[in-house]
């Protein structure tokens, strides 16, 4: 909440000898993440340019200023781009973006509260709130309006009706 730049995408090593590199976009559009540009790494780095080149199976193929050889690529398999925040569009109400959601506490309609969002995971059949219990355990639970009727980002809180047993 109110960082002021979000994870847009990862390096996922080289593609071919010539610095080129495999580029997973967690863009809505894949290809958008070259416009968010200068992009920027955890550890301080940024990437002013970004062209698009092509795309393989499950990532883009691009030219990142500053990648010159394959070595460089593989160096930084792994390493998270991040963009900033005003450079990236408003979302509509019932979309957000994961940052927004992760550290949010989540609370049953009656308001106990149930945890705190640790990650947003997607593994490909849609969207998956993975929630810390007080105490260290946690829960998984679908990102749907009828497991999450509210999502409230300006007061900092999440309501969720789990399945009876999730929690």
């Amino acid at each position: 909440m109110g960082d002021d730049r979000i994870v847009v995408g990862s390096l996922a090593g080289a593609f071919g000898v010539r610095g080129e590199v495999r580029l997973k976009s967690f863009c809505a559009e894949p290809a958008d993440i070259a416009g968010y540009a200068p992009l920027h790494t955890p550890d301080g780095r940024v990437f002013s340019a970004i062209q698009i080149t092509g795309q393989t199976q499950g990532s883009l193929t691009a030219r990142i200023e500053g990648i010159s050889s394959k070595e460089d690529a593989d160096a930084l398999r792994g390493v998270s781009l991040l963009a900033d925040r005003s450079r990236l569009p408003a979302l509509p109400d019932d979309e957000f973006y994961h940052a927004d959601l992760i550290g949010l506490p989540v609370h049953d309609p009656g308001g106990q509260r149930l945890g705190t969002v640790r990650a947003v995971l997607n593994h490909g059949a849609g969207d998956i709130l993975e929630i810390a219990r007080p105490g260290g355990a946690t829960v998984l639970l679908p990102f749907t309006l009828a497991a999450v009727p509210l999502v409230d980002i300006a007061a900092g809180r999440i309501v969720a009706d789990p399945p009876e047993g999730a929690f």
